[in-house]
């Protein structure tokens, strides 16, 4: 299902709390997303217009296609694995009160980077770290508000990454050997009452595309961090993007409801569901998570 070239379409009528981390899974022609708040992960396939849903039993940050089928979930407590046939087990489990999960990104060699948050949003109580398919973690950030969106340059030697409350899109050199980062500093950022930068995508001109929180847009910046194109979104709460489809070329969007009156829900009718833009542009094959 794909909506006219260069506009703003619905592609999944939804009413989520908050939806987020879109993710197209190249193995099922399917669009994973997750309604964090309610603890569903939704499965949707844009050529059937098929849909499914996962329960949780915990918020759900993320949830991300494994290699050997299933999911691996960033949840409130820590990162598990759904297998195929649907059995759960812990990966790593990091029980903190107060704290929950948030977005996460698989890297080229099959690693989860998954991103904390404390529920009251204080500065310092989330984290960012790479969980290995054998459950080895690296702790790679300590001193996060809310960790969001990641991803990749399309050579790997950079990584792009978001504290929401920083209001910037943040680049670091990745170390060849380790895989880790250095070197920090702002790719973009974003301009007082323009919204707070959220889940972002990468494509395939090295370009990153942000969602913008309160913002009721998606742009897109070239490598050197300039502005290029804005994509206004009918949800003021857009929380991030993914290119997905047979050739990569449509952009889907979450969006998301939470915190929002009756007169901002009743102006804002596709707040919730998932939007797309046709032939945006092409994105990057999303990687699999190897455990």
């Amino acid at each position: 299902m794909s909506g006219r070239p260069g506009e703003v379409e619905l592609a999944f009528p939804a009413k989520a709390r908050l939806g987020e981390g879109p993710t197209w899974d190249p193995a099922s022609d399917r669009l994973i997303w997750v309604d964090i708040l309610a603890s569903r992960v939704h499965s949707f396939d844009p050529a059937t217009g098929h849909s499914s849903v996962l329960a949780t039993e915990q918020h759900v940050g993320a949830a991300k296609p494994r290699s050997g089928g299933g999911l691996v979930v960033n949840l409130r407590d820590g990162v598990g694995l759904y297998d195929a046939d649907g059995a759960f087990r812990w990966l790593h489990r990091e029980a903190v009160p107060g704290r929950r999960a948030n977005d996460a990104a698989v890297d080229a060699a099959g690693h989860l980077w998954a991103g904390t948050m404390r529920y009251d949003e204080a500065p310092g109580g989330g984290t960012l770290r790479r969980i290995a398919p054998d459950g080895t973690v690296t702790p790679v950030l300590d001193d996060v508000a809310v960790s969001n969106g990641t991803g990749w340059s399309p050579d790997g030697t950079l990584m792009y990454y978001v504290d929401s409350p920083t209001g910037r899109v943040d680049v670091f050199d990745v170390d060849s050997g380790t895989g880790l980062l250095r070197d920090r500093r702002p790719l973009a950022v974003i301009e007082d009452g323009a919204g707070f930068p959220d889940g972002l995508t990468v494509d395939a001109d090295g370009c990153v595309w942000v969602a913008l929180w309160d913002g009721g847009a998606v742009r897109r910046y070239t490598p050197e961090g300039k502005l290029d194109r804005v994509v206004e979104v009918p949800a003021a709460r857009a929380t991030a993007c993914v290119f997905g489809g047979p050739d990569l070329t449509d952009l889907y969007i979450t969006t998301a409801t939470t915190g929002l009156d009756a007169r901002a829900l009743a102006a804002q009718p596709l707040a919730g569901s998932v939007l797309v833009v046709s032939g945006a542009g092409i994105g990057l094959p999303g990687k699999t998570f190897a455990g």
